[in-house]
């Protein structure tokens, strides 16, 4: 019996080493969404508790405001300006990074509709110029 426990204990130590190594090397993808991300870094985070890691709130935000995508670098410096971070939840945190996604995506289907309507237009005008200029 003690030798199956030694065992056990030896395979929860190699999968918290491995749980810790895929938590340092957590980045967020290019196009990944702000809610997948922070589903992925909590999982390996509560897995990593599940083993028996202690791992506050704080390490976890830290860890996840480093690893943000380069489109979010000026709300991470906003956030690290602007509150304490030892007092920030996590909800808290995911609730700052939605707001804006969601006015960037926002932001970008608007300018995607000016593109759109001022190509209409200025294709509109070359058709006729082009055909009036080569019929003159």
């Amino acid at each position: 019996m003690k030798q199956k426990f030694q065992g056990s204990t030896r395979v929860k130590r190699a999968q918290l080493q491995a749980l810790c190594k895929d938590f340092e090397i957590l980045q967020m993808k290019k196009g990944e969404t702000v809610n997948a991300y922070f589903s992925r870094t909590l999982a390996i985070a509560n897995k990593m508790k599940a083993h028996g890691e202690s791992m506050s709130e704080t390490v976890i935000t830290a860890k996840i405001l480093r690893s943000m995508v380069s489109k979010f670098d000026y709300v991470v410096c906003s956030i690290e300006e602007s509150k304490k971070l030892d007092m920030m939840t996590i909800d808290e945190l995911q609730s700052s990074f939605l707001v804006h996604e969601q006015r960037m995506r926002s932001r970008g289907e608007e300018e995607k509709v000016l593109k759109i309507s001022h190509e209409d237009k200025a294709g509109r005008g070359r058709g006729r110029g082009n055909g009036s200029s080569i019929g003159g």
